[in-house]
């Protein structure tokens, strides 16, 4: 009874720690690098990983509705949307003019 228990405990925490880089991420990318990578806007990606890590805190059970839906919120943003925000959100690669750095 004790494994069951630990696993539902590390997969909650490793859930939090997605889910709060996924928030923390999307708060820091600026604004204008959404609509420019055509991934919808800011506030929306902020405000689904921010209910996501809302609901997986005061929820203890990770294969709950809500909490599921919140890890795929997560999910999607840090496999789709990031990157392509991180490329348009990018001031410069170091490329001098006759190449990088």
């Amino acid at each position: 009874m004790l494994l069951p228990h630990l696993i539902n405990q590390v997969l909650w925490l490793l859930l939090l720690v997605l889910k709060a880089f996924a928030f923390g991420d999307a708060a820091l990318r600026p604004k204008e690098a959404f609509p420019a990578a055509d991934k919808q806007t800011k506030v929306l990606w902020l405000l689904l990983t921010g209910l996501a890590l809302l609901v997986h805190l005061l929820n203890p059970s990770v294969l709950g509705l809500l909490n599921l839906a919140g890890t795929i919120a997560a999910a999607v943003y840090l496999a789709g949307v990031r990157p392509a925000v991180r490329e348009i959100g990018r001031p410069g690669k170091g490329d001098g003019p006759y190449g990088p750095w």
